[in-house]
């Protein structure tokens, strides 16, 4: 389906739509510079903005949009637990703190940010919980490879419906597409 507006999405595996096309906030500093990419942003169209706790921005993320002309709920936000706050109950708590930055009631999509080799599996649980208490709509993987992605398959609970990682004509990681498209993964680009 070719992109017609910034707000056109993928229908994620549970239903909820994603919008293709993201504001990333890596590297944008908090205050004044995340807040007005955000409403310039806003202004064009896009209506998917990704951030993560160790970019150090979720209060200007949180600010920005709840000062912006367009409904909360017409806005996705993207967020991710960090590696040294992975495992069940960091992972837990790292939500909350997210959540406190924001200023929301409800993620739309939090993700696991990278594998980290011990961690990844209790931390999909936490998300799995997130998810359905209710506190996320989508939650989902960043960086994860063939290998992670079929070995956190094998205990999960609850199917993840995203998998963000670098891709872009110059890494196209055919094997990681197909297996994205075999367990009904949207693969996501993060350049």
């Amino acid at each position: 389906m070719p992109l017609t507006s910034p707000a056109d999405a993928a229908v994620l595996s549970n239903g909820v739509h994603l919008p293709w096309l993201g504001l990333g906030v890596f590297k944008a500093e908090a205050g004044e510079e995340t807040e007005q990419a955000i409403r310039w942003a806003v202004e064009a169209g896009y209506r998917h903005i990704d951030t993560a706790r160790i970019y150090e921005n979720e209060e200007s993320v949180g600010r920005a949009v709840r000062d912006c002309s367009v409904p909360r709920d017409e806005i996705f936000i993207t967020s991710k637990v960090w590696n040294d706050d992975q495992g069940y109950d960091a992972t837990l708590r790292a939500f909350d703190d997210t959540m406190d930055r924001l200023g929301f009631d409800v993620l739309d999509l939090y993700l696991v940010h990278w594998p980290v080799k011990g961690k990844y599996r209790d931390t999909w649980k936490a998300l799995e919980r997130l998810y359905e208490d209710g506190r996320v709509r989508a939650i989902g993987l960043s960086n994860f490879m063939v290998h992670h992605l079929e070995d956190l398959l094998a205990v999960a609970s609850v199917p993840p419906t995203v998998n963000q990682v670098e891709f872009h004509p110059r890494l196209q990681l055919p094997e990681l597409q197909v297996a994205c498209r075999r367990h009904g993964l949207v693969l996501e680009a993060w350049a």
